[in-house]
């Protein structure tokens, strides 16, 4: 069982690691498991990709993202000006519907509208996040059900048998009206984001509530 001290290294070196980012502006805090990111970063993208890495690390239990976006002035973009960029990138991605719509507040996206399917919902964020200027995404489109809840659970569960990564045996999973609920254990974190990823994956899904615990067998 890796300790506090333990966590905080091998996150330090995870970000290093992470060509992407510049880990010297990023402080790191773990407290019984849980990571504390603080700091800033010049854009979004970096700021994602920051919690990611940290979600990578062995015996992390959750990563509590406190960084700030600190736009450099040559990036810089008027709302105006980044909802036109906006509003291009999502007609321009072919993942993204034409339900989807946005609007910009002080640098920050929008997302609204619904889409049949969670890896649409996903596209649209994917589309708008890697847009100089912005600060953060906020992501509020909904996922329409169009499946009964006892055909979601049974394919999640199909789903999660035939992944190489995920004990199915020791996750439970529940659905309501396209609300999914995944309880149970996992042996680490990259297993529980691909339970989770699994259940997002099913027609019909609106919510994912992940219950999951990590624990070491």
């Amino acid at each position: 069982m890796k300790t506090d001290m333990d966590l905080q290294r091998d996150v330090a070196a995870e970000l290093n690691w992470e060509p992407r980012l510049k880990e010297e502006e990023i402080g790191i805090a773990v407290h019984n498991g849980v990571v504390t990111l603080t700091g800033s970063v010049p854009d979004y993208a970096q700021r994602r990709i920051a919690a990611k890495a940290a979600e990578r690390v062995a015996g992390v239990r959750a990563v509590a993202q406190e960084l700030t976006v600190k736009v450099p002035d040559a990036f810089r973009r008027s709302d105006t000006d980044l909802a036109h960029q906006v509003v291009n990138a999502l007609s321009w991605d072919i993942e993204v519907p034409g339900t989807v719509k946005a609007k910009v507040e002080g640098g920050w996206v929008t997302l609204d509208g619904e889409v049949e399917w969670q890896y649409q919902r996903n596209a649209a964020e994917r589309a708008v996040r890697y847009l100089a200027g912005v600060k953060g995404v906020a992501n509020l489109v909904t996922v329409k059900p169009h499946a009964s809840p006892h055909d979601v659970a049974q394919r999640i569960k199909a789903a999660l048998h035939r992944s190489a990564e995920a004990d199915a045996k020791k996750v439970q999973v529940t659905a309501v009206d396209g609300k999914v609920v995944l309880t149970g254990t996992v042996r680490c974190w990259p297993e529980r984001v691909d339970v989770e990823r699994a259940a997002w994956s099913a027609s019909g899904v609106t919510a994912v509530d992940d219950r999951l615990a990590v624990v070491a067998w």
